[in-house]
Protein backbone atom coordinates (compact mmCIF):
# COMPACT_ATOMS: atom_id res chain seq x y z
CA UNK A 1 0.00 0.00 0.00
CA UNK A 2 1.41 3.36 -1.03
CA UNK A 3 1.21 6.62 0.94
CA UNK A 4 -2.13 8.38 0.45
CA UNK A 5 -2.05 12.09 -0.46
CA UNK A 6 -4.62 14.30 1.22
CA UNK A 7 -5.11 17.21 -1.21
CA UNK A 8 -7.23 19.21 1.23
CA UNK A 9 -4.44 19.44 3.77
CA UNK A 10 -1.57 19.04 1.30
CA UNK A 11 -0.10 16.34 3.55
CA UNK A 12 0.96 12.77 2.93
CA UNK A 13 -0.88 10.28 5.10
CA UNK A 14 1.26 7.22 5.76
CA UNK A 15 -0.88 4.10 6.08
CA UNK A 16 2.01 1.70 6.65
CA UNK A 17 5.75 1.57 7.24
CA UNK A 18 8.41 -0.66 5.73
CA UNK A 19 10.72 -2.28 8.27
CA UNK A 20 14.11 -2.94 6.71
CA UNK A 21 14.86 -5.50 9.43
CA UNK A 22 18.31 -6.95 9.96
CA UNK A 23 21.24 -6.63 7.54
CA UNK A 24 21.36 -10.37 6.81
CA UNK A 25 22.58 -12.00 3.61
CA UNK A 26 19.75 -13.84 1.76
CA UNK A 27 21.51 -17.22 2.00
CA UNK A 28 21.78 -16.81 5.81
CA UNK A 29 18.17 -15.83 6.45
CA UNK A 30 17.02 -19.37 7.18
CA UNK A 31 19.81 -19.84 9.72
CA UNK A 32 19.06 -16.58 11.52
CA UNK A 33 15.32 -17.30 11.42
CA UNK A 34 15.89 -20.60 13.20
CA UNK A 35 18.26 -18.91 15.68
CA UNK A 36 15.84 -16.13 16.61
CA UNK A 37 12.94 -18.57 16.84
CA UNK A 38 14.93 -20.80 19.19
CA UNK A 39 15.97 -17.82 21.32
CA UNK A 40 12.38 -16.57 21.52
CA UNK A 41 11.01 -19.97 22.54
CA UNK A 42 13.79 -20.27 25.13
CA UNK A 43 12.83 -16.86 26.52
CA UNK A 44 9.17 -17.78 26.82
CA UNK A 45 9.75 -21.22 28.34
CA UNK A 46 12.51 -20.06 30.70
CA UNK A 47 10.54 -17.15 32.12
CA UNK A 48 7.36 -19.20 32.35
CA UNK A 49 9.28 -21.79 34.37
CA UNK A 50 10.52 -19.10 36.77
CA UNK A 51 6.95 -17.83 37.29
CA UNK A 52 5.67 -21.39 37.77
CA UNK A 53 8.31 -22.29 40.37
CA UNK A 54 7.67 -19.08 42.32
CA UNK A 55 3.92 -19.70 42.24
CA UNK A 56 4.19 -23.31 43.46
CA UNK A 57 6.85 -23.02 46.15
CA UNK A 58 5.70 -21.21 49.29
CA UNK A 59 9.34 -20.66 50.28
CA UNK A 60 9.60 -18.33 47.30
CA UNK A 61 6.63 -16.19 48.32
CA UNK A 62 8.86 -13.32 49.43
CA UNK A 63 9.32 -9.74 48.18
CA UNK A 64 12.40 -10.65 46.14
CA UNK A 65 10.56 -13.34 44.19
CA UNK A 66 7.43 -11.23 43.83
CA UNK A 67 9.58 -8.73 41.93
CA UNK A 68 11.32 -11.54 40.05
CA UNK A 69 8.04 -13.06 38.85
CA UNK A 70 6.95 -9.65 37.56
CA UNK A 71 10.34 -9.24 35.88
CA UNK A 72 9.97 -12.62 34.17
CA UNK A 73 6.51 -11.68 32.93
CA UNK A 74 7.89 -8.38 31.65
CA UNK A 75 10.74 -10.19 29.84
CA UNK A 76 8.29 -12.52 28.07
CA UNK A 77 6.13 -9.64 26.91
CA UNK A 78 9.12 -7.46 25.99
CA UNK A 79 10.42 -10.09 23.57
CA UNK A 80 6.92 -10.79 22.25
CA UNK A 81 6.51 -7.16 21.20
CA UNK A 82 9.25 -7.34 18.55
CA UNK A 83 10.44 -10.89 17.82
CA UNK A 84 7.26 -12.46 16.35
CA UNK A 85 6.91 -9.52 13.94
CA UNK A 86 10.61 -9.81 13.07
CA UNK A 87 10.17 -13.51 12.26
CA UNK A 88 7.09 -12.80 10.13
CA UNK A 89 8.90 -10.09 8.18
CA UNK A 90 11.92 -12.33 7.60
CA UNK A 91 9.57 -14.68 5.74
CA UNK A 92 7.71 -11.91 3.92
CA UNK A 93 8.68 -10.40 0.59
CA UNK A 94 7.29 -7.04 1.73
CA UNK A 95 8.11 -6.48 5.44
CA UNK A 96 5.51 -3.87 6.31
CA UNK A 97 3.62 -2.85 9.43
CA UNK A 98 0.40 -0.77 9.43
CA UNK A 99 0.54 2.69 10.98
CA UNK A 100 -1.76 1.73 13.93
CA UNK A 101 0.28 -1.45 14.42
CA UNK A 102 3.46 0.59 14.49
CA UNK A 103 2.13 2.86 17.24
CA UNK A 104 0.86 -0.16 19.18
CA UNK A 105 4.24 -1.85 18.95
CA UNK A 106 5.97 1.34 20.08
CA UNK A 107 3.59 1.63 23.07
CA UNK A 108 4.18 -1.90 24.36
CA UNK A 109 7.91 -1.72 23.67
CA UNK A 110 8.17 1.38 25.87
CA UNK A 111 5.81 -0.09 28.45
CA UNK A 112 7.65 -3.34 29.10
CA UNK A 113 11.08 -1.77 28.71
CA UNK A 114 10.22 0.86 31.35
CA UNK A 115 8.63 -1.77 33.58
CA UNK A 116 11.83 -3.80 33.65
CA UNK A 117 13.82 -0.71 34.64
CA UNK A 118 11.51 0.11 37.58
CA UNK A 119 11.38 -3.51 38.75
CA UNK A 120 15.18 -3.68 38.84
CA UNK A 121 15.16 -0.64 41.14
CA UNK A 122 12.62 -2.29 43.45
CA UNK A 123 14.77 -5.43 43.55
CA UNK A 124 17.86 -3.36 44.39
CA UNK A 125 16.02 -1.71 47.29
CA UNK A 126 14.91 -5.14 48.50
CA UNK A 127 18.53 -6.37 48.54
CA UNK A 128 19.63 -3.19 50.32
CA UNK A 129 17.10 -3.70 53.12
CA UNK A 130 17.87 -7.44 53.37
CA UNK A 131 21.61 -6.86 53.89
CA UNK A 132 21.71 -3.53 55.73
CA UNK A 133 18.62 -4.01 57.94
CA UNK A 134 18.15 -7.79 58.23
CA UNK A 135 16.37 -7.61 61.61
CA UNK A 136 13.80 -5.14 60.26
CA UNK A 137 13.42 -6.73 56.83
CA UNK A 138 9.93 -8.20 57.33
CA UNK A 139 8.65 -4.88 58.70
CA UNK A 140 10.29 -2.63 56.11
CA UNK A 141 9.46 -4.88 53.15
CA UNK A 142 5.85 -5.48 54.12
CA UNK A 143 3.44 -7.08 51.64
CA UNK A 144 1.66 -3.72 51.33
CA UNK A 145 4.88 -1.90 50.41
CA UNK A 146 5.91 -4.57 47.91
CA UNK A 147 2.52 -4.55 46.23
CA UNK A 148 2.61 -0.75 46.15
CA UNK A 149 6.04 -0.77 44.46
CA UNK A 150 4.79 -3.19 41.79
CA UNK A 151 1.59 -1.21 41.18
CA UNK A 152 3.55 2.06 41.06
CA UNK A 153 5.89 0.54 38.46
CA UNK A 154 2.96 -0.46 36.27
CA UNK A 155 1.26 2.95 36.65
CA UNK A 156 4.39 4.95 35.80
CA UNK A 157 5.16 2.82 32.75
CA UNK A 158 1.57 3.11 31.53
CA UNK A 159 1.70 6.90 31.83
CA UNK A 160 5.03 7.25 30.02
CA UNK A 161 4.22 4.81 27.20
CA UNK A 162 0.83 6.45 26.65
CA UNK A 163 2.36 9.94 26.62
CA UNK A 164 5.00 8.99 24.04
CA UNK A 165 2.46 7.22 21.86
CA UNK A 166 -0.04 10.11 21.91
CA UNK A 167 2.73 12.58 21.04
CA UNK A 168 3.85 10.34 18.18
CA UNK A 169 0.29 10.09 16.85
CA UNK A 170 0.34 13.89 16.32
CA UNK A 171 3.48 13.72 14.16
CA UNK A 172 3.10 14.02 10.37
CA UNK A 173 5.09 11.81 8.01
CA UNK A 174 5.99 12.58 4.39
CA UNK A 175 6.71 10.24 1.48
CA UNK A 176 9.52 8.40 3.29
CA UNK A 177 8.00 5.48 5.17
CA UNK A 178 11.10 3.25 5.37
CA UNK A 179 12.27 2.48 8.92
CA UNK A 180 15.90 1.23 9.00
CA UNK A 181 15.14 -1.03 11.95
CA UNK A 182 13.36 -4.28 12.77
CA UNK A 183 10.69 -2.62 14.94
CA UNK A 184 9.01 0.77 15.39
CA UNK A 185 11.55 2.50 17.59
CA UNK A 186 10.68 6.00 18.79
CA UNK A 187 13.91 7.63 17.62
CA UNK A 188 13.70 5.90 14.21
CA UNK A 189 10.15 7.21 13.69
CA UNK A 190 11.10 10.75 14.67
CA UNK A 191 13.80 10.75 11.97
CA UNK A 192 11.05 10.24 9.35
CA UNK A 193 8.86 13.07 10.62
CA UNK A 194 8.21 16.16 8.49
CA UNK A 195 6.45 18.20 11.19
CA UNK A 196 7.64 19.92 14.34
CA UNK A 197 9.01 17.32 16.79
CA UNK A 198 10.57 19.60 19.42
CA UNK A 199 8.05 18.51 22.07
CA UNK A 200 8.65 14.84 21.22
CA UNK A 201 12.41 15.27 21.51
CA UNK A 202 12.08 17.15 24.81
CA UNK A 203 9.83 14.49 26.32
CA UNK A 204 12.11 11.74 25.00
CA UNK A 205 15.15 13.46 26.55
CA UNK A 206 13.37 13.80 29.90
CA UNK A 207 12.23 10.17 29.71
CA UNK A 208 15.81 8.96 29.26
CA UNK A 209 16.66 10.70 32.54
CA UNK A 210 13.60 9.50 34.44
CA UNK A 211 13.44 5.95 33.07
CA UNK A 212 17.12 5.09 32.58
CA UNK A 213 19.52 7.44 34.36
CA UNK A 214 17.69 7.96 37.67
CA UNK A 215 16.80 4.26 38.18
CA UNK A 216 20.38 3.30 37.34
CA UNK A 217 21.73 5.84 39.85
CA UNK A 218 19.33 4.55 42.53
CA UNK A 219 20.61 1.03 41.95
CA UNK A 220 24.23 2.24 42.16
CA UNK A 221 23.46 4.06 45.45
CA UNK A 222 21.79 0.93 46.87
CA UNK A 223 24.81 -1.22 46.12
CA UNK A 224 27.21 1.46 47.34
CA UNK A 225 25.44 1.34 50.70
CA UNK A 226 25.48 -2.44 50.68
CA UNK A 227 29.23 -2.40 50.03
CA UNK A 228 29.74 0.19 52.77
CA UNK A 229 27.75 -1.94 55.22
CA UNK A 230 29.82 -5.02 54.43
CA UNK A 231 33.14 -3.18 54.74
CA UNK A 232 32.21 -1.80 58.17
CA UNK A 233 32.13 -5.34 59.58
CA UNK A 234 34.12 -7.39 57.05
CA UNK A 235 33.75 -11.17 57.21
CA UNK A 236 34.02 -14.00 54.75
CA UNK A 237 30.53 -15.17 55.65
CA UNK A 238 29.06 -11.69 55.14
CA UNK A 239 30.76 -11.27 51.79
CA UNK A 240 29.56 -14.68 50.61
CA UNK A 241 26.02 -13.93 51.75
CA UNK A 242 26.01 -10.58 49.98
CA UNK A 243 27.44 -12.09 46.80
CA UNK A 244 24.92 -14.94 46.74
CA UNK A 245 22.08 -12.52 47.50
CA UNK A 246 23.01 -9.80 45.02
CA UNK A 247 25.01 -11.65 42.35
CA UNK A 248 22.06 -12.54 40.12
CA UNK A 249 20.51 -9.09 40.32
CA UNK A 250 23.82 -7.36 39.62
CA UNK A 251 24.36 -9.55 36.56
CA UNK A 252 20.91 -8.68 35.16
CA UNK A 253 21.37 -4.97 35.93
CA UNK A 254 24.77 -4.91 34.21
CA UNK A 255 23.36 -6.66 31.14
CA UNK A 256 20.21 -4.54 30.84
CA UNK A 257 21.61 -1.08 31.57
CA UNK A 258 24.89 -1.82 29.82
CA UNK A 259 23.07 -2.39 26.54
CA UNK A 260 20.73 0.60 26.94
CA UNK A 261 23.44 3.05 28.01
CA UNK A 262 25.70 1.86 25.19
CA UNK A 263 22.89 2.40 22.68
CA UNK A 264 21.23 5.65 23.80
CA UNK A 265 23.87 7.48 25.85
CA UNK A 266 27.05 6.57 23.93
CA UNK A 267 26.23 7.19 20.26
CA UNK A 268 28.89 6.53 17.63
CA UNK A 269 29.38 8.40 14.39
CA UNK A 270 30.35 5.33 12.37
CA UNK A 271 27.86 2.60 11.46
CA UNK A 272 25.24 4.08 13.79
CA UNK A 273 22.37 2.24 12.12
CA UNK A 274 24.15 -1.12 12.31
CA UNK A 275 25.15 -0.44 15.91
CA UNK A 276 21.57 0.47 16.89
CA UNK A 277 20.27 -2.72 15.30
CA UNK A 278 22.83 -5.00 16.96
CA UNK A 279 22.45 -3.36 20.38
CA UNK A 280 18.66 -3.51 20.09
CA UNK A 281 18.87 -7.23 19.35
CA UNK A 282 21.00 -7.62 22.48
CA UNK A 283 18.52 -6.07 24.90
CA UNK A 284 15.27 -7.18 23.21
CA UNK A 285 16.29 -10.78 22.45
CA UNK A 286 19.42 -11.81 24.33
CA UNK A 287 18.86 -10.14 27.73
CA UNK A 288 15.29 -11.48 28.31
CA UNK A 289 16.53 -14.95 27.30
CA UNK A 290 19.52 -14.89 29.67
CA UNK A 291 17.68 -13.56 32.75
CA UNK A 292 16.06 -16.92 33.69
CA UNK A 293 19.41 -18.69 33.35
CA UNK A 294 21.18 -16.07 35.47
CA UNK A 295 18.65 -16.42 38.28
CA UNK A 296 18.47 -20.21 37.97
CA UNK A 297 22.22 -20.83 37.99
CA UNK A 298 23.12 -18.28 40.68
CA UNK A 299 20.14 -18.68 43.01
CA UNK A 300 20.02 -21.61 45.42
CA UNK A 301 16.29 -21.21 46.16
CA UNK A 302 15.34 -21.36 42.48
CA UNK A 303 17.70 -24.29 41.90
CA UNK A 304 16.17 -26.12 44.86
CA UNK A 305 12.60 -25.55 43.67
CA UNK A 306 13.58 -26.63 40.15
CA UNK A 307 15.21 -29.81 41.47
CA UNK A 308 12.04 -30.69 43.37
CA UNK A 309 10.02 -29.98 40.26
CA UNK A 310 12.16 -32.31 38.13
CA UNK A 311 12.12 -35.07 40.75
CA UNK A 312 8.36 -34.88 40.96
CA UNK A 313 8.40 -34.22 44.67
CA UNK A 314 5.62 -32.23 46.21
CA UNK A 315 6.54 -28.56 46.39
CA UNK A 316 5.21 -26.82 49.51
CA UNK A 317 2.69 -24.29 48.38
CA UNK A 318 -0.03 -21.99 49.59
CA UNK A 319 -2.14 -22.25 46.45
CA UNK A 320 -3.83 -25.50 47.33
CA UNK A 321 -2.21 -27.30 44.36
Amino acid sequence: MKPVHDENRNLTIISEFILLGLPIQPDLKALFYALFLAMYLTTILGNMLIILLISLDSHLHTPMYLFLSNLSFSDMCFSSVTIPKLLINMESKKPTIPYPGCLTQMYFFLFFGDLESFLLVAMAYDRYVAICYPLHYTVMMSPKLCSSLVVLSWVLTTFHAMLQTLLMSRVSFCDNNIIPHFFCDTSALLKLACSDIHINELVLFMAVGLIIVIPFLLIVISYARILSSILRVPSVRGIRKAFSTCGSHLSVVSLFYGMIIGLYLCPSANNSTLKETVMSIMYTVVTPMLNPFIYSLRNQDIKGAFKKFLEGRKIPNTLGL
